[in-house]
């Protein structure tokens, strides 16, 4: 199939007469309709007339927002079906909050027990305190359980508890 001039015409009588592409493919014969819609891009033809077929929907306006709506309130529909395939109406999920751990109080650590990243070692506490960039900053340096690299006030905070959200995604996937 070629694009002949009488074809391309036609395409474009019909394209302004508000054919679709479908109906256009149709019409011109061994050609689909992705062929017209590429075809109609370019030659870049745009405007098209609306069909018969197809009258302009009305535009609807919106109320203006002091002015109340007096629409009343439409009861729950009643299932289509009866039997294995009906809607059964189900209550609304409620929310379930789940209780927050306490806050960790605040560990004072003795300035003794504080260590420089050159003192600490696999049984003292890596928990960091204060900025980095500062000269006042330490580590814990208190006693650590073996195998974990903070005492047991830092474990605390740093391995909380999954929350249930993340524990239910967690038994979904297996």
């Amino acid at each position: 199939m070629s694009w002949t001039t009488e074809r391309v015409d036609l395409l474009k009588r019909l394209w302004s007469e508000g054919l679709s592409a479908s109906q256009i493919a149709t019409e011109l014969g061994g050609v689909t309709r992705n062929a017209v819609i590429g075809k109609v891009h370019r030659l870049g033809l745009s405007g098209r007339a609306k069909t018969a077929s197809a009258p302009a929907k009305p535009r609807r306006t919106r109320p203006a927002a002091s002015a109340p709506t007096t629409r009343p309130a439409a009861p729950p529909a009643a299932p289509r079906t009866v039997g294995a395939t009906a809607l059964k109406a189900e209550a609304a999920p409620v929310a379930v909050v789940a209780a927050q751990p306490a806050p960790v109080a605040e560990l004072v650590i003795p300035e003794e027990q504080r260590a420089t990243i050159l003192q600490l070692n696999e049984r003292t506490c890596k928990w960091p305190i204060g900025d980095p960039s500062r000269e006042d900053f330490y580590f814990c340096g208190r006693a650590s359980e073996p195998g974990v690299p903070y005492c047991p006030h830092h474990c605390r905070i740093a391995y909380q508890p999954m929350n249930d959200r993340k524990r239910g995604n967690k038994q979904a996937r297996g």
